[in-house]
């Protein structure tokens, strides 16, 4: 490349569309893309029969996005964030579910077979808390002719 060329090149000034500017949009009308659909579980606390809702029940813990009660079959309590689990092989022993307990820094891992029972106690974070319900409040704040809106964040517990 010639350097004529080149600082044509570096010179060259990429107009950007301004959609936002140009076309308002109404955020009803926005393209979204399929996501996680999360249920409201706070409160929940699910039937541990057999091997497949003990499964099932622990995948929607590590989804919850709050705290968790397990009892383990001894009696004993562990409550926490669920940030993880393994299952190693096809029983239940093989699987185990991580946690953060309330009230410590220490990681705590559980075996899928000492659980006898799984409350969701803690409050679920993020419910409510999605990008389009923050746009749904900022153009209702816009629409009412309000000018510097500020919406801030929900304090955590």
């Amino acid at each position: 490349m010639t350097r004529a060329k080149r600082r044509a090149t570096e010179n060259r000034i990429i107009a950007m569309p301004q959609e936002t500017k140009a076309r308002p949009f109404d955020p009803d009308q926005l393209e979204v893309a399929p996501g996680v659909v999360h249920e409201n579980l706070e409160g929940w606390i699910p039937a541990l029969a057999g091997e497949q809702e003990i499964r099932e029940a622990l995948e929607k813990a590590f989804d919850y996005r709050g705290d968790v009660t397990i009892t383990l079959k001894d009696d004993s309590k562990v409550e926490g964030y669920i940030f993880d689990r393994r299952c190693d092989g096809p029983n239940l022993a093989d699987c185990k579910v991580r946690l953060f307990p309330k009230n410590s820094a220490e990681k705590v891992a559980v075996p899928y077979d000492q659980i006898a029972r799984l409350e969701f106690t803690g409050r679920d974070t993020a419910a409510g808390r999605s990008f389009e319900t923050w746009v749904k409040k900022y153009m209702a704040k816009k629409a009412a002719g309000e000018k510097n809106i500020r919406l801030d964040p929900e304090k955590l517990d």
